[in-house]
């Protein structure tokens, strides 16, 4: 028997869904009508996945509801979705033959269903991600700071209403993480390391779920800090990292700028990755990267991570 895959490509007003192997596609409105009549042709089939694109925003309640009526839905990442297309030769662009397209490739690559977050949790995420945000714009306004000449007034009052609404988001994002048991175990675990403050931590709960649930190698690769290797023949590029959860990465990569200072373990990772050549930025890569395994291995067992000379046996890779 034939596995169903359903491709669902989502724009602002309508859904378009691709069935394969049968062929079959139609469209729908993208409000509460049409996914309804969505589920209601669904419901009935014995599929392996219903893949959505993520489209900045506009796949959330569409994968939400799906998800709420037991289908199995996985959002994917839309640029893996276009190389798939082109590897395919598949040059012509409408909204049915994104949605086939999709479909075959989650046919093709068979992505893991992973459950999606729930309200609370997406209200975390949110919040994160806001905080992230309103930094970039503090950072902007600041940079504009230096050549406003006449502007000084406009700029300075704009950052204190944005200084002022990032301690507003901190209080929320602490009040949503101390009041769920769940994340304050959570978030006590993730700063019992050295190099993880709050702020890093309640990024990590928010945007790395996973965490504690997959391989060291998974994880990297989730986080976007698995090197990628270059090589053809007899010749040999550097590696490079990149893809994955760009938020987290940055967090990592700020967390182990501190960890290299004062976490032992990591510290003394970094000198000797430094005495055997290796450039100043890989050596903190690689220390973010196993700042990463630590932390993993801390989620995972549940245990948090011991000031100890050498790092502890659980949290070794």
């Amino acid at each position: 028997m034939d596995t169903i895959v359903v491709g669902i490509d989502v724009s602002k007003d309508k859904l378009d869904v691709a069935v394969r192997p049968g062929g079959e596609v139609f469209a729908t409105s993208r409000d509460a009508a049409g996914l309804d009549a969505v589920i209601a042709r669904l419901a009935p089939l014995s599929l392996a996945a219903v893949a959505i694109e993520a489209t900045g925003g506009f796949e959330t309640v569409v994968a939400a509801s799906l998800a709420a009526a037991g289908l199995p839905v996985v959002v994917v990442n839309p640029a893996q979705v276009r190389a798939f297309a082109n590897a395919l030769g598949k040059r012509a662009k409408t909204d049915p033959i994104d949605a086939m397209v999709i479909a075959h490739f989650a046919e093709a690559v068979k992505p893991d269903i992973r459950p999606l977050p729930g309200e609370a949790a997406q209200y975390l995420a949110d919040l994160v991600a806001r905080r992230r945000q309103i930094i970039a714009m503090i950072v902007a306004e600041r940079q504009r700071q230096l050549a406003a000449g006449r502007l000084q007034k406009s700029i300075a009052r704009l950052l204190k209403a944005l200084e002022k609404e990032l301690c507003v988001l901190d209080a929320d994002i602490d009040a949503a993480v101390r009041g769920s048991p769940a994340w304050r175990e959570r978030e006590d675990l993730l700063a019992s390391v050295p190099g993880i403050g709050p702020t890093i931590a309640r990024t990590l709960i928010a945007e790395l779920p996973e965490l504690g649930t997959l391989s060291r190698k998974e994880i990297a690769a989730l986080a976007g800090l698995a090197p990628w290797t270059r090589q053809s023949g007899r010749w040999k590029g550097k590696s490079f990292i990149g893809g994955g959860r760009s938020c987290v990465r940055a967090a990592l990569f700020m967390g182990a700028l501190v960890a290299a200072r004062c976490n032992p373990a990591l510290k003394a990772f970094k000198q000797r990755l430094i005495a055997a050549g290796k450039p100043k930025l890989v050596a903190v890569i690689a220390v973010a990267r196993k700042l990463l395994t630590i932390l993993n291995a801390v989620m995972r067992d549940k245990r948090p991570w011991r000031n100890v000379e050498q790092e502890p046996a659980h949290a070794r890779p």
